[in-house]
């Protein structure tokens, strides 16, 4: 920091509201598994590199995910922000600012996020980041592990990091987002242990329609429909479980494993969802049609 600014008061940000579920996300702590920690991470994770692009921020700078209602906070001294991922009504003291655009926030008004009108998590950028402790090298809230900050409350004063005056960010016209759709459709790799099915479970999975279950989270997303059928009984020792694996527990529908999954497990892996996939799953909303397309 220059020494002009030495003596600047730190930034703040006061959560007014916090919204169903907002945390702090980076691009999270890979490296840990050995350790039993998952990876963690924004699960929008190009929503979250557009946010810091947007604002001339560093891509490992934190934004604020916030889950289907948003969130709103009182700046304590002027700041820049953008919000990205799903679209959503955006307001600087209730007056209307743009999506997917950065926009100034002066001292001490509010920047609401508010529900979203298409897929599920907004990405609240700022400039300079939220400066949470870091833990493992990253400021990532892991609901899973307890790593990272709690998820934000009512009357939190969250630090930010310094603003760099004149840092390039990416032109407005890079904002755009195509909305999920109706359908979310995922790759899957088959694998490693199909073997534990039957041919009709695995036809059944290729072909069958499931929906996003409520029951979805930061963890997996869970499914419903058709149960699919073993061909060997018992449980298998637990073993690694990578980002995407498909698992499916006794009561027999796949869960895909998002950014903070387990990282060990003894129900058997159908399939794994390639990562660059894992974006579209995290916008699908509760209900949403879903089918599994095997490839390779």
């Amino acid at each position: 920091m220059p020494a002009a600014r030495a003596g600047a008061a730190p930034r703040t940000a006061e959560v007014v509201r916090a919204g169903a579920l907002t945390t702090v996300q980076d691009l999270g702590r890979p490296g840990h598994a050995h350790l039993g920690v998952p990876r963690s991470g924004a699960l929008d994770a190009p929503a979250h590199r557009l946010a810091n692009r947007l604002l001339g921020n560093p891509e490992t700078a934190a934004t604020l995910e916030t889950t289907l209602n948003g969130c709103a906070l009182r700046a304590g001294s002027a700041l820049r922000a953008v919000v990205t991922g799903a679209p959503c009504p955006v307001t600087v003291d209730g007056r209307p600012s743009p999506w997917g655009v950065p926009f100034r926030v002066p001292a001490g008004a509010v920047v609401e996020v508010g529900h979203a009108a298409h897929g599920l998590r907004s990405y609240l950028g700022l400039d300079g980041g939220a400066e949470a402790e870091a833990e493992l090298g990253s400021r990532a809230t892991d609901l899973l592990s307890g790593l990272g900050p709690a998820p934000l409350r009512d009357g939190d004063v969250l630090p930010l990091g310094p603003a760099r005056p004149g840092a390039p960010a990416a032109p407005a016209e890079a904002a755009p987002w195509a909305a999920p759709p109706r359908e979310l459709v995922l790759p899957l790799v088959p694998g490693p242990r199909a073997d534990w099915f039957t041919h009709g479970a695995l036809r059944t999975l290729a072909t069958g329609t499931y929906r996003v279950s409520p029951a979805s989270n930061r963890i997996g997303l869970r499914t419903e429909g058709p149960v699919l059928e073993r061909a060997r009984e018992g449980e298998l020792p637990s073993e690694g479980m990578a980002l995407g694996a498909v698992q499916v527990p006794p009561e027999g529908r796949p869960v895909v494993f998002l950014a903070d999954h387990p990282v060990t497990g003894g129900y058997p892996v159908i399939g794994v969802v390639p990562e660059e996939a894992l974006a579209a799953a995290a916008q699908a909303v509760p209900g949403t049609p879903l089918r599994f397309v095997p490839v390779g």
